[in-house]
């Protein structure tokens, strides 16, 4: 039977949610606690303590870096995955797109993004839009890559029995490569979520005059190692709810697809 989309918030589920939390909680004492025994000066390495005091006393400061980070991630990764399903859905329909496209998505990835993001400011400049393509550009690719496997890795002994039917090529990807290839285009996507925030912060390293990527580059030169923790923080909190909204639709998703093919097959 097919597990409730809100059944892993239930039971035995908290004990999943839990045991994290308790293990970072103890790893923050063994941390704070550490830094007090060998007296570790607090620009080399802050505890907890310090670096929870700069987000409560710069709290401002950071929350509007914060939101313009998240905007470019956001918006990146939107478009990362309209751009990646497309392309996958034409590279897994079209033997000639395959051919001639898929070897560029490849190459795509070669090139180190923190080669192409100084072109991009000099091409279009300092504003949000060269981050936004930067974040685009590192999460597309695991997207389109998961999907087209999942669109090509079907049962065949049920395309034969479907073509006995008379189902042509185009009945046959929308009816059943699109469907399968679902779980597959969910795991890119949970892996773009993550790496989305490497792009935002790749981007405003190169060139920016805000976001949490500006504010950790000025902040290291002048030893505010709190801060940098601080924004280091916030960007890996937005990385796991980000990942964490993935997987809520992922199974809200698979979930009412799987009970609409119950009710027809009933």
């Amino acid at each position: 039977m097919m597990t409730k989309a809100g059944d892993w918030l239930k039971g035995s589920h908290i004990i999943y949610l839990a045991l994290p939390a308790v293990i970072i909680c103890f790893l923050l004492i063994i941390w704070e606690l550490a830094l007090q025994v060998f007296h570790v000066p607090k620009w080399l390495l802050p505890a907890p303590s310090e670096i929870s005091r700069e987000l409560f006393i710069e709290r401002q400061m950071i929350a509007a870096h914060a939101l313009v980070t998240l905007y470019e991630i956001i918006a990146g990764f939107a478009i990362a995955i309209i751009v990646g399903v497309v392309l996958a859905l034409a590279i897994a329909y079209s033997r000639l797109i395959e051919r001639s496209i898929y070897p560029f998505v490849i190459a795509s990835q070669a090139i180190p993004i923190i080669a192409i993001a100084p072109l991009l400011l000099i091409w279009i400049g300092y504003g949000i839009l060269p981050k936004i393509i930067v974040v685009g550009l590192v999460a597309f690719f695991p997207i389109v890559v998961n999907m087209v496997d999942g669109l090509k890795n079907i049962d065949d002994d049920m395309v034969s029995m479907i073509r006995t039917f008379g189902a042509s090529k185009r009945q046959i990807f929308w009816k059943i490569q699109i469907p399968s290839s679902i779980p597959n285009l969910f795991s890119g996507i949970k892996i773009a979520a993550a790496v989305s925030v490497i792009g935002a912060v790749i981007g405003e390293w190169v060139g920016s005059s805000q976001g949490l990527g500006y504010l950790m580059t000025r902040s290291i030169p002048q030893f505010e190692t709190e801060r940098v923790f601080a924004s280091i923080f916030i960007l890996a909190l937005m990385g796991i709810m980000l990942f964490f909204l993935v997987f809520l639709a992922e199974r809200i998703l698979l979930n009412n697809y799987y009970k609409a093919n119950q009710s027809s097959n009933n």
